[in-house]
């Protein structure tokens, strides 16, 4: 059947830019109408039918060197909550005031974790409105600032938002116009809350099964990762024909081989690996109109990426062009001094970053620390003004074409409608469509109409928070205490299978085995705990023991057996290999209970296949 037959409708995004309150629009006029003497009665940057390119030099003129270098520093919004100390809670005047008036921050953002007190879409949407309107009401020159968020697989961040599958399960669909919708109706849910920066996606190819971001790549081939990445920025950025989220492509370059396979390590590459190999996906990425790049934050053949002139400028700026901003990943400007000691101190380590072409540092603790150390520079002569101002205009540049100066606000009642349960039906297709069944013997599958007893076995069958895996809600994954709407393996079953067939939940490894000895067919579902970056590295990515020996004595009972592999990696299955039923459901998101039920009863012909390659002995890595 056709794509376009077989697939629902695109969510057309919902311009909630332009839904202002009356209160907000009130503020957001009494904010232009308020611009300064000196900036003169219709100063050009205030006319919203203006070029760009004017209303960008019209406002860089009338700007401090202060102000410029606040424009270049992201902020975390842990330092406006409570006592700015990471303390969450609600905002805080005074801590706002530091931030956004006395540091001039450009840009804020909710790392994984970093969301309002009540974690609400409302909530989310009316704490972007108040950071926004605290900057546009109280700065001199009433700029607005850019709200960033890592949505990697959904509005992640955010409680109750519908997490699609994981970007190593969409890899898997080899379906481009799939990632566009799911990325599309992203969009919409980020847009909703009031932000409009979305880290994301990921063009990084997965060559290192033991690295812990593997589950955030499309797979291991050039060619299909820049596929759907290119694909997944046409989404995030023109969910309705305009761009009203910036998209992000990251993490540049070559962070997906580390050299040991420990996130963050550095890598050593040919030129001609690194140029036909390892750099093409994020070129197609950027080609489909990335408006930003995120920095690799590690090194490339001895030089830190974040101080790489020749990735940053000689490659991504005069080789391919790019015009868009470059921001570094997370506290990397100052790890050039603190981590890779190639700076003497902190100023140093800012030249090193902006001289190679780095436009906004991701330095998410210290406002007055950055805006120290750029100024220390200047005076040095380390930075020039003329670079200062260069990546201003570009960070200016996709304020005005974001329409931030019009619409900085949405309207926050809009939000949970927006947010909540919106688009499982898509996220289940993409669930469905990422399955991989990789061994069918005897025609195990799909499960017999006749079956009278069906045992499900293994701790990640009834396991959501595994199950979505890391970034959702939490940065290591849904933190503990944490419900999340969604569906286990086990409901899944339980809710597709037919009447008269008995579901039983073994409890223990020793329960599923006498269970199994008069039941019809054994689920038993193995994977991987829930974790992020560093903590997700796995020197030895196979199941673990207590899951091998569990299918071994499944196995030994006769019966068939059906292995579920929930993870963000192929895992070596070692001596749970050999079952009849093996599929890979890789990290599902919150429908992905239904999607491999749909597969075992046969309600979906399964088409996902593998974008990566699965080893058979721990000792192949790296492949």
């Amino acid at each position: 059947m056709p794509a376009n037959e077989r697939r629902t409708p695109r969510a057309r995004r919902i311009r909630l830019r332009g839904l202002l309150t009356l209160a907000t629009s009130a503020a957001c006029v009494a904010a232009l109408a308020s611009v300064p003497a000196e900036a003169g009665d219709n100063p050009t940057y205030t006319n919203a039918k203006a070029p760009i390119d004017l209303r960008v030099k019209d406002l860089l003129k009338r700007m401090t060197l202060d102000e410029k270098i606040g424009q270049m520093d992201q902020i975390s919004v842990g330092n406006m909550q409570g006592d700015c100390q990471w303390s969450g809670g609600a905002l805080t005047e005074s801590c706002m005031k530091n931030v956004l008036v006395g540091n001039s921050a450009g840009s804020i953002l909710s790392g994984g974790g970093g969301s309002p007190a009540v974690n609400t879409p409302e909530a989310w949407a009316t704490m972007v409105n108040t950071v926004q309107k605290y900057a546009v009401d109280n700065s001199r020159l009433h700029i607005p600032i850019i709200y960033g968020v890592d949505a990697v697989h959904g509005h992640n961040n955010v409680l109750g938002a519908t997490i699609f599958p994981q970007q190593i399960g969409m890899g898997s669909t080899w379906d481009p116009a799939l990632v566009e919708d799911t990325s599309a109706a992203t969009a919409k849910a980020v847009a909703a809350t009031g932000i409009d920066w979305n880290f994301a996606p990921v063009a990084d190819i997965a060559r290192d099964q033991r690295w812990g971001r593997y589950y955030e790549t499309f797979g291991e081939d050039p060619l299909l990762s820049g596929t759907l990445a290119a694909a997944s920025v046409t989404g995030i950025q023109n969910a309705d024909g305009a761009k009203d989220v910036a998209a992000t492509v990251k993490h540049f370059a070559a962070y997906g081989e580390p050299g040991n396979g420990h996130d963050r390590a550095p890598g050593d590459y040919s030129l001609r690996y690194l140029q036909d190999t390892l750099l093409p996906s994020y070129k197609q990425a950027i080609d489909a109109g990335a408006m930003s790049v995120m920095v690799n934050s590690g090194a490339i053949n001895g030089v830190p990426a974040t101080s790489s002139k020749y990735l940053l400028t000689d490659v991504l700026r005069k080789q391919w062009g790019f015009q868009g901003v470059v921001v570094s990943d997370w506290g990397d400007v100052k790890n050039l001094q603190t981590a890779y000691h190639v700076a003497a101190d902190y100023p140093e380590a800012i030249a090193k970053a902006i001289n190679a072409g780095v436009d906004m540092a991701m330095e998410p603790y210290d406002a007055q620390g950055w805006s120290d150390g750029l100024k220390t520079a200047v005076q040095r002569g380390l930075v020039s003004v003329q670079r200062i101002d260069q990546s201003v205009t570009r960070i200016l540049k996709m304020k005005f074409e974001l329409g931030l100066f019009e619409h900085p606000y949405v309207d926050a009642s809009k939000a949970d409608a927006a947010v909540l349960g919106a688009d499982t039906d898509l996220a289940q297709q993409a669930a469905d469509e990422s399955q991989v069944l990789l061994r069918n013997d005897g025609n195990v599958l799909p499960i017999s109409s006749s079956a009278k007893k069906i045992v499900v076995a293994g701790s990640y069958a009834d396991d959501l928070n595994d199950q979505v895996g890391g970034w959702t809600v939490g940065w290591q994954g849904v933190p503990s205490g944490v419900t999340i709407p969604g569906t286990t393996v086990l409901q899944g079953i339980k809710d597709a299978a037919p009447s008269g067939t008995e579901v039983v939940q073994a409890k223990t490894a020793a329960d599923a085995v006498t269970q199994a000895q008069d039941a019809d067919l054994t689920v038993v579902v193995v994977g991987e705990k829930a974790a992020a970056e560093g903590a997700a590295d796995s020197p030895q990515p196979e199941l673990s023991a207590d899951q091998q020996a569990l299918v071994k004595s499944l196995k030994a009972t006769g019966k068939p057996v059906v292995t579920v592999v929930i993870s963000g990696r192929p895992l070596v299955l070692g001596d749970a290999d050999g079952t009849q039923g093996l599929l890979a459901a890789w990290l599902p998101g919150t429908e992905g209970g239904k999607a491999v039920a749909d597969v075992l009863f046969g309600k979906v012909n399964p088409s996902g296949r593998l974008n990566v390659s699965w080893p058979k002995d721990a000792g192949n890595e790296p492949m």
